[in-house]
Parts: C-alpha cells; structure tokens; sequence
C-alpha cells in the first residue's frame, strides 16, 4: 500500500484571505457591495426557451472523419473513470485503474484517462495502482451524495482523502440550504472544504437535478465559483435527471461570465448519464462554442462516467478499421 501523503493544513490567516477573496469575487459579479443574499439574488436570470433551443442546435452538430478522432481521443482524456458503488472492493478499482492507464491493451495509442474517481476508503487503492502514470485521484466526500452530515464530519473526510493521497476533491453543496434562501451556509462551507483540500483541486457539485430551475443552477454556479471551486460539477450521479445539455449550457456560460468579470478560469465537469460518444461530442462542441479553445484541455474540463469509455473505444475503432467490435471485445467496468 502506497504511503499516506502528508500536506500541510491551511493557516487561520490563509483561510481569512479564501473568505476575502470569495467575496470579492461575488461583488465584482454583482457590482456593488451588500448581503451575500442580496448578491446571489442580483444575479442575472436564465431564459429558458432560448438555453433549450441553443442546445438542441449545438447537439446536433456533425463533425468530419478526422476531427471526430481527435474529438474521441479527447473525450477519453478528458474522462474521470469512476465507481462509486457499496460493493466497490480493492480488486474492482485496481482493475478499473489499470483500464484507465490503458483502456485498450491492443492499442497503446489510446490515451489514458484523467483521473480515477472513487470513495475517500478507495483513495490509498487507487494511488497505489496508478503509480506514476500521471492520472489523477479524484474522491467524492463531503457525506457524497446527499451531503446530509455534519460540516466537522464533511472536513475532516475531505482532510482524509487528501492525506490518503486525492489530488482532486469533488464535494457536494447542501442543496436544502441553498433551496432554501441560506445562501451564507452554502458559500461558508465550500470555502472550508476548499481550505481542507489544500493543494487538491476542488470540484464543487451542484446537483442540478434537485436546484430546479436554470436560474438556481445559474446561482448555484456563481456562488460555487466565488467560495473557491476549481470545477463546478452538474451531478452526483445519483440523482434523476444528472447532467443535460441544457443545464451544462447554463453553467458553461456562467463560466464564461465569471471569468469575463473576474478574471478567475475554472473548469466544468458534467457527470452522470452521459453513455455515448455522440453525446459527449455535443458536449465538446457547446464547450468549444461558448468557452473556445482555451477549455478544451482535462485542465478545464471532464466528464465523470463509467460506460462512456467503452463505447469511445468501440467507435475509435470503428472509425479506424471500418468495422464494429462488439461491445464484449472491451472490457466491463
């Protein structure tokens, strides 16, 4: 078993500088100082017809033989290979690391994935089997999914899996505290566990299937952002519907704003119910439409999946041979 990376905790003082700089953030959103409710509130909102309409043109776009690897290629690389299961065991998820560092062992032209995605006890498994590939370690925590615990039980899991060896956090908000107009709670405890995270990468999960509306996922989008998100997440996965276009529409051009506004880049991550490659090449062109080249790096931007990669591969194949492999001829995750 690999040893437990050790990495320091956060200052009081560095944590006082997160809290300055989220709310500034939020008040160069917004243009004027005030309650962080009146802030949110002073949000712009979302027009409904006009983001559904502009996604459905985006996903029906076609792409050229040679573009269309390229585009594969980069699904692939841009994917955080998960399991997230109560049976997950030790075997499950080196098998799934050794997928992610070759997902085809007949063709080591492939890429590997960006990261491996698993629960906080999963961590020390995962950092082990990947050794120095360069993938990533991503742990759910925060009481995943729901978030329904204590926000000392939410920090000190995000502390663990740290120490256990994630480079990358993926937290979930408390959607009942955002639904219901406490705005603060939400904000307060994204900046902890960003503070608890350190150096790993925080992505933030709105779960935008129980926000609603476009305009809270719009707010859920820019108050994420401004408590410290590296990422801002559609969904756990576990919650029906998970990721839409429409609503990565949303929060793409909730990106694009921010960033317009504040000068601060962070990524996008939509997660849960994206199967195909057609769908997530439509993916790939609303992301080059709204946010351009800059975000079509893992950098900027994953897909959180388990089946996705296996049909990636089956028309990587299809695209370089002229014929189908049945689905059997790779691997099961």
């Amino acid at each position: 078993m690999s040893e437990v990376i050790e990495r320091p905790r956060p200052s009081t003082e560095g944590r006082e500088q997160v809290e300055s700089n989220a709310l500034g953030l939020v008040r160069a959103w917004v243009g004027h100082p005030g309650s962080l409710g009146a802030l949110v509130e002073g949000i712009g909102g979302v027009d409904q017809v006009a983001v559904t309409e502009r996604a459905d043109a985006l996903r029906t776009r076609s792409i050229k033989k040679h573009s269309k690897v390229w585009a594969l290629e980069l699904v692939i690389r841009m994917t955080d290979l998960t399991t997230l299961e109560g049976k997950d065991t030790e075997g499950k998820v080196r098998a799934l690391c050794a997928k992610g560092i070759r997902p085809d062992p007949s063709d080591p032209s492939i890429p590997s994935v960006a990261a491996i995605c698993v629960y906080p006890a999963m961590v020390p498994v995962a950092r082990e089997a990947l050794g120095r590939s360069g993938i990533h370690v991503a742990s759910v925590a925060t009481g995943f999914p729901s978030g329904q615990t204590f926000t000392d039980i939410k920090l000190a899991e995000t502390e663990a899996a740290v120490a256990a060896g994630a480079d990358e956090v993926d937290m979930v908000i408390d959607r009942g505290a955002f639904l219901s107009g406490d705005y603060a709670t939400v904000f307060d405890e994204i900046m902890a566990v960003k503070a608890a995270a350190g150096e790993a990468h925080l992505k933030v999960i709105l779960e935008t299937g129980e926000l609603e509306t476009y305009d809270n996922v719009r707010r859920a989008s820019i108050l994420a952002m401004a408590a410290g998100a590296d990422f801002i997440k559609t969904s756990t996965g576990k919650v029906s519907p998970a990721a839409t276009l429409p609503v990565t529409l949303v929060m793409l051009e909730a990106i694009r704003e921010f960033h317009r506004r504040t000068g601060r880049a962070v990524g996008m991550k939509p997660a849960g119910g994206i199967r195909t490659a057609k769908e997530s090449i439509g993916y790939l062109v609303t992301l080059y439409e709204t946010l351009g080249p800059a975000w079509m790096t893992p950098e900027r931007f994953r897909f959180g999946a388990s089946s996705l990669l296996n049909d990636c591969l089956m028309q990587l194949r299809k695209e370089r041979t002229g014929a189908y492999q049945g689905p059997d001829y790779f691997s099961i995750d």
